[in-house]
């Protein structure tokens, strides 16, 4: 007798913990680490806005709220990229004027 054929795996990814460092990924049976530090577009994000994120392939992560793709890998080694986004909130700063005396 023969057994079925494997269904497609349910383990998704998952975010375990969010702290003021980053929150930490759960994809299938590895747990990583984002800190806010590499990865800054997430540090004004809401909490919902973190945890609504999709795993389309295996190297590939998704927050379409906050419309930001990582690779997998750039997690697990982020000196191998260098490159940091800038956050897109950006403030403006008031003028100040020259003070005469």
């Amino acid at each position: 007798m023969k057994s079925a054929a494997l269904g497609k795996s349910i383990s998704g990814v998952e975010v375990t913990n969010i702290s003021r460092h980053g929150f930490w990924l759960l994809l299938g049976n590895q747990e990583l680490f984002v800190p806010f530090k590499e990865f800054p577009w997430f540090r004004d994000a809401s909490v919902s806005e973190i945890m609504h994120v999709e795993w389309p392939s295996p190297n590939h992560l998704y927050w379409p709220d906050l419309d930001v793709d990582l690779a997998t890998e750039s997690i697990k080694a982020p000196e191998k990229f260098p490159l940091i986004s800038r956050t897109s909130r950006t403030t403006k700063r008031p003028r100040r004027r020259a003070q005469t005396r």
